[in-house]
């Protein structure tokens, strides 16, 4: 399994806009062979922040997607990029 997760900092003024353009991006996502877990959200405290989560059944998977995904041209500069890829060797529930 492998996992994107971490956040980018863009201008506040134009977080929103940043997330409703990957908006498509997600549902096809979500779609796509591989998938298990993917969102582009709005921080709810940081009005610059934009919470990347991805959940991938293989390499493979997200390789595929990645040459088919198509990311949308936004023109928003993004200001820091802290998104981070996490190979994961174990998977249990965190309560039990």
């Amino acid at each position: 399994m492998v996992i994107i997760a971490g956040h980018v900092e863009v201008d506040p003024g134009e977080r929103d806009a940043f997330v409703e353009a990957h908006r498509d991006l997600v549902r096809r996502a979500r779609r796509a062979p591989g998938c298990l877990d993917l969102v582009i959200a709005a921080d709810p405290l940081d009005r610059g922040r934009v919470n990347n989560f991805e959940r991938w059944e293989s390499r493979a998977a997200l390789d595929a997607w990645r040459a088919v995904a198509s990311a949308p041209d936004t023109g928003i500069a993004i200001v820091a990029d802290r998104v981070m890829e996490y190979t994961v060797a174990d998977v249990r529930p965190p309560f039990g």
